[in-house]
């Protein structure tokens, strides 16, 4: 998936230099089947976009689905309102193009999910080509500006371990040498299109809490998966979801890093002993 929204991507570096300001345009319903841009506050867009493409169904719609993993990340809260000026801008008299201050402050958070997948931040989004914040254009909203900075947050990162019916003695240093461990059921989907899809299914049973929020644990985990891509596919088995047992830390910064997965099948006795012994267990 990642591979070709990136690419995808990459294809659109030209459009956007080339876009004249003084052409003729035309204001259409946001259609229902872009998803991406269908909540983004606003019912009109004006064709062609920002990116050239002025055929709705043909170009529009099917290239704003190229988005659509970028987005789940949740890399930056104005990340939709960021890419929907550019795909789908809303039709007012003037044109209104995002700030050059909130391409910034996206592409400083977004880039490093599509620089984990192996690949740069699209040239047709250099910041340097929107205008500054005097001008009339889409500026960052300031309570977003630092976001969620308390919060453990995903983070790209070398891929964790991962042990097949390990020792009781392995989960137990796995739980003492982490901030946290939890279980959680990893589900491994196949779209339509071939395509992987990863999430986490029903809810994150703490074994060790550690800094982690019970109501943001969940998501932190399902955001997780979808920035690591590669290790998501290269750790997470097609077919039934599978329980696993998850060890990790939270760095300095405030990232999640995983450490430690164990696949924890109804044979692992060990894995349900060290679970037990933990309650009771001195580091």
């Amino acid at each position: 998936m990642a591979v070709i929204f990136t690419l995808a991507l990459l294809s659109v570096a030209c459009p956007l230099m080339a876009f004249d300001m003084g052409q003729s345009t035309r204001c259409v319903t946001i259609p229902n089947q872009m998803k991406v841009c269908k909540d983004v506050g606003y019912s009109e867009m004006r064709l062609p976009n920002f990116l050239g493409h002025s055929n709705l169904e043909g170009e529009v719609v099917p290239r704003s689905e190229d988005w659509r993993p970028l987005l789940q990340t949740g890399c930056h809260p104005q990340a939709q309102a960021f890419l929907c000026s550019l795909i789908a801008p809303v039709c007012l008299d003037t044109f209104i193009q995002p700030c050059r201050s909130l391409c910034v402050a996206v592409r400083d958070s977004c880039a490093p999910v599509l620089a984990c997948q192996g690949h740069p931040w699209p040239e047709a989004l250099d910041c340097d080509r929107f205008p500054a914040e005097e001008d009339m254009c889409l500026s960052p909203l300031a309570k977003f500006s630092h976001f969620a900075k308390d919060l453990p947050k995903p983070a790209c990162q070398n891929c964790p371990s991962m042990e097949e019916a390990p020792a009781m003695k392995t989960v137990l240093d796995a739980f003492c040498q982490h901030d946290f461990a939890v279980t959680a059921k990893l589900h491994r989907r196949r779209l339509p299109m071939g395509e992987p899809e990863f999430e986490v299914e029903g809810r994150v049973e703490f074994i060790r809490q550690g800094p982690l929020l019970p109501y943001d644990t969940q998501h932190l985990l399902q955001q997780w998966l979808l920035i690591n891509l590669r290790c998501a596919d290269a750790l997470v088995r097609p077919g039934r979801a599978q329980l696993y047992v998850l060890t990790g830390s939270v760095q300095l910064d405030g990232s999640l890093a995983l450490t430690r997965l164990f696949p924890w099948h109804k044979k692992d006795a060990n894995i349900a002993v060290a679970t037990r012994k933990w309650k009771h267990h001195r580091c």
